[in-house]
């Protein structure tokens, strides 16, 4: 039996623990490096004719966007809508957004960001063709015969052509009634790869469990090969592996992007802009976190600032 004094020994020992310490400076100045600041030449296959990348952030965000494909669920909606107007809070400018049709041709011309939505079965003939109109209509100059697989159920990436530069995103969304699990999963996969597109961050890997998530780019290695994408399994082990949403950190990041104006973000410029201005660009953080427009993208687990 328990005695009162041991009773309240342990009370005490209990409440003396200190409470976990929020991110601090360096942690931001850490990732910002880790994801941001990489050599291009190592990050992607380099071909005759390709145009060099220029990664200005200040760029994608003020581009206009098109969703096709099977019609946007209000979930899709819904978070391409508090997207933009994330966008809109930090860059100034409206991104337009297109609402088409089944196939990629019923976009406006030289759109900034085409989201082909799917359910079930990825299309991956379909995401091949979009491909094939991309690289006439920007000259992105694909090696011939050229495929690529669908390897997720949320796939993003970024071209640079001759006639500008697009990102394509293929993104599977919930069915018509949602299940709590899984508004959490089509909402947290599609803040991602908006997020990635916008921001050119790239993935960080995290493997120690006990540290917590600082950044929606962080993730926990895991597993899931054999898993079906539409199953519970592979929804909560994805979900399990980095933020359902926004970190603190990443709003952070967007700011300073924007702010920094600088071409190519992927330097050590970045990190001497954002070290000179860390607390302005906090405070301007902060007032956007405080936006309930924007709540649908953050996670409440991760939204902590440095001091």
């Amino acid at each position: 039996m328990r005695t009162v004094g041991t009773m309240l020994a342990a009370f005490f020992c209990l409440v003396a623990l200190p409470a976990l310490a929020g991110p601090s400076r360096a942690d931001f100045l850490k990732l910002a490096q880790t994801g941001w600041v990489y050599d291009l030449d190592t990050a992607r296959m380099r071909r005759p004719g390709t145009v060099e990348p220029k990664l200005d952030s200040r760029e994608v965000a003020l581009g206009d966007i098109c969703l096709f494909g099977e019609t946007p669920t209000p979930l899709t909606r819904s978070v391409v809508t508090a997207y933009t107007g994330l966008l809109r809070r930090i860059y100034g400018r409206t991104a337009p957004v297109t609402f088409a049709g089944d196939g990629i041709e019923s976009c406006p011309p030289h759109q900034r960001m085409y989201i082909r939505v799917y359910s079930g079965t990825p299309p991956s003939s379909a995401f091949n063709g979009d491909l094939k109109v991309l690289d006439r209509e920007f000259d992105i100059r694909f090696p011939p015969r050229w495929h690529m697989p669908v390897a997720s159920p949320a796939e993003a990436n970024g071209f640079f052509g001759r006639n500008g530069a697009t990102a394509h995103l293929m993104i599977s969304q919930a069915p018509g009634e949602p299940t709590p699990l899984q508004t959490r999963f089509y909402t947290s996969i599609l803040i991602e790869e908006m997020y990635q597109v916008v921001s050119f961050g790239a993935d960080i890997l995290k493997f120690d469990r006990d540290v917590p998530f600082l950044s929606k780019l962080q993730e926990v290695p895991v597993n899931l090969r054999y898993r079906p994408w539409t199953s519970e399994a592979f929804m909560r082990g994805l979900l399990g592996s980095n933020p359902a949403g926004l970190c603190g950190f990443d709003v952070f990041m967007l700011h300073a992007l924007a702010a920094s104006r600088l071409d190519s973000t992927n330097s050590e410029q970045l990190l001497t802009f954002i070290d000179a201005n860390f607390d302005r660009i906090a405070a301007s953080t902060r007032e956007t976190m405080q936006d309930p427009a924007f709540a649908l993208l953050l996670d409440d687990g991760c939204t902590d600032l440095p001091d």
